[in-house]
């Protein structure tokens, strides 16, 4: 049955050397996909919310060869590990699965593509970790996803009743059998934007074979409402701590009209601030999934930036490894 998935591909992409990655962790294992020469400047690619690193599968192709990128399936997503029993999926927690993963490979210095969530993950870490970081592609995301203060408790208390609620379902109730074409329905009907090939593309790695059928991959608690937030100010505040060079691409009907809504002022600032600091920032016709669905329209942007930012800067020291896996 999961043959069908395997067979997918795009079929118009260059030919790129392709790895599995695997990184111990203390619960398990931290999957992706790795692209590239062993000796190609690295860039790590962090998917979105309920995706996998799938969503590179047709833009990779059309970037700068001379880089080696690693796609990873965040925890809970994907061939990844899914966290403890008890245990929150929470931004920081993710940052952390970055700083493990950039450490087993030994980069010293990187760039980071971002979709969505993977690009709020990518403006933390790079703030946090400023000389590590080469450049920050952000796709259709702002680097940031705050919260107005006085929502961030309600949800923090949300988030802790449905974990103790999910807690309490059999495992029958926690994980649902869907046929394949079941699952590529389910999928479709939840990210209506996704093009059918783009569907069939994240189920390569969202699903595993089970009795009866296939189940999704990814971890239930990903749907559980983040009890960690930040406010503007904190966002802003991190921000300000990102010194690598950015490029923002937003899709014009993406994460603005999915997510936006009411808080659109905090979103501008945080636009501006990106502005003010000559990152470069650029809306295009299309999706939030814009670079899975139609990756020329994102390529040219995200290889420009990668070739002036990076790739005419000096290459490490040819004694200092690019990774060890």
């Amino acid at each position: 049955m999961l043959q069908a998935l395997k067979g997918v591909r795009h079929l118009s992409v260059r030919a790129m050397k392709q790895t599995e990655l695997s990184v111990p962790v203390p619960w398990g294992q931290l999957r992706g996909r790795i692209w590239g020469p062993d000796d190609g400047r690295p860039v790590l690619c962090l998917h979105g919310w309920s995706d996998n690193c799938g969503t590179f599968n047709t833009l990779i192709p059309l970037l700068p060869k001379e880089c080696r990128y690693v796609a990873l399936d965040l925890s809970g997503h994907g061939s990844s590990s899914h966290r403890p029993p008890g245990v929150f999926y929470t931004p920081p927690a993710y940052v952390m699965d970055v700083r493990r993963v950039i450490d087993a490979l030994q980069w010293s210095r990187f760039s980071i593509i971002g979709h969505s969530m993977g690009g709020n993950i990518a403006g933390t870490f790079s703030s946090l970790y400023p000389e590590m970081v080469d450049a920050v592609v952000l796709l259709d995301s702002y680097g940031f996803f705050p919260i107005n203060q006085e929502e961030m408790f309600k949800v923090m208390r949300k988030g802790m009743d449905e974990q103790l609620q999910f807690e309490k379902k059999t495992t029958e109730e926690k994980k649902r059998v869907y046929t394949y074409e079941g699952a590529v329905e389910r999928l479709s009907a939840a990210n209506p934007t996704l093009s059918e090939q783009s569907v069939r593309i994240l189920l390569e790695r969202g699903l595993v074979q089970v009795e009866g059928g296939v189940a999704f991959t990814r971890d239930v608690r990903i749907n559980l409402k983040n009890i960690l937030r930040n406010t503007l100010g904190q966002s802003l505040q991190l921000h300000s701590g990102i010194k690598a060079p950015m490029l923002v691409i937003l899709a014009e009907d993406g994460f603005n009209k999915l997510f936006v809504g009411e808080d659109e002022n905090m979103f501008s600032r945080i636009i501006q601030a990106y502005k003010d600091k000559e990152h470069k920032v650029v809306k295009i016709p299309g999706d939030h999934h814009i670079h899975l669905n139609n990756p020329v329209a994102v390529a040219p942007l995200v290889s420009d930036f990668l070739m002036t930012k990076v790739l005419t800067r000096p290459a490490r020291r040819a004694n200092e490894p690019t990774s060890k896996i």
